[in-house]
């Protein structure tokens, strides 16, 4: 080794350097590429990432949760951490929005017409039903557990974002207490609730083991609440999240299956819900954000999982299904 090491000396008489071969070089960088996993950001930190990018391309603030506040779709945080200041210490103008609510009048009824329509007159248009149309999102159980310091968690501030610091190890946490909180925070729309709901759901998730089946039962509540919002950030994040939860551990696909009339008629709702852009590409796929994709990826991954009765009960509820394993 020693003596392949040492300069040569070529005909000439001059030094030569023995240096590896081209092959020999690529196969060693490829070894050591091949030991150096790239992921990309979790779904957390692509929730952060799609934050800062709306923020750059809506300048107007038309997408700011400060403007979904003001609509009532976000609720409100309090005036300070220890509560909402009192009404007499309020400046007059919050004051008012803060008084008494007034007693809703009572509307009298239509007068009913006798004339007719006249003949010139175009039909009005009929209402729209509303079925995709956002819903309020009011307080979850994970924000009052955060706030008052019950929940063994707390954001990592490292050199690289997007990590939780856990107080305890996961595994010896009571799953039927925690494990329902954090899946009731996946509906929150403001950090930091919504990154540690989600990043900590990933991880007790990634962790459970056996412990994850017996709390399937207390999943559905929260579950069925966040995808009632019909919001198409928190629904593809809760269809994340079912498929993460199906794959965690055995038989837990088929203890989803008594609980498909809860959780898939907002999937029938959103199940045609894609991006049209005829022969363009959709830079954004990577972030897995298109609703119709990821229904009928969980859809599939449910009748893969779920056992004898999952594609009967499918079927059932969203009839346009078609089935991925029967031919």
């Amino acid at each position: 080794k020693v003596r392949d090491q040492l300069p040569q000396l070529d005909r000439s008489g001059k030094c030569v350097l023995a240096l590896p071969s081209t092959q020999a070089c690529c196969s060693s960088a490829m070894a050591g590429l091949g030991s150096f996993s790239a992921r990309g950001p979790s779904p957390a930190g692509t929730l952060l990432i799609e934050d800062a990018l709306k923020k750059i391309i809506y300048r107007d603030g038309s997408k700011s949760l400060q403007m979904e506040k003001q609509k009532g779709l976000v609720p409100k945080g309090n005036h300070s951490v220890f509560g909402d200041f009192p009404p007499d210490f309020m400046p007059p103008e919050k004051e008012k929005e803060l008084g008494e609510k007034k007693s809703p009048r009572l509307l009298a009824p239509p007068a009913i017409q006798t004339a007719r329509r006249r003949p010139n007159t175009a039909p009005s248009a009929p209402p729209k039903a509303g079925a995709t149309r956002r819903r309020p999102v009011n307080h979850s159980e994970f924000r009052r557990f955060y706030d008052r310091g019950d929940l063994p968690i707390q954001i990592h501030h490292g050199a690289v974002g997007g990590k939780i610091a856990w107080k305890v190890e996961i595994e010896k946490l009571d799953y039927h207490h925690y494990l329902p909180i954090f899946f009731d925070g996946l509906r929150e729309k403001e950090d930091p609730y919504r990154f540690l709901s989600v990043q900590g759901t990933y991880d007790m998730l990634d962790k459970g083991g056996t412990k994850i089946l017996p709390v399937v039962p207390q999943l559905i509540i929260p579950v069925k609440t966040a995808l009632n919002t019909r919001d198409p950030e928190t629904i593809s994040t809760m269809l994340k999240v079912l498929q993460a939860l199906v794959l965690s551990g055995e038989m837990v696909g088929e203890a989803l299956v008594p609980y498909y009339r809860q959780i898939l008629p907002v999937f029938n709702i959103f199940k045609n819900k894609n991006l049209n852009i005829g022969d363009a590409i959709d830079y954004s796929q990577r972030k897995r954000m298109n609703i119709g994709d990821l229904i009928a990826e969980t859809l599939e991954i449910f009748e893969v999982h779920g056992g004898e009765d999952a594609f009967i009960n499918i079927k059932y509820m969203i009839p346009t299904y078609e089935s991925c394993v029967l031919t």
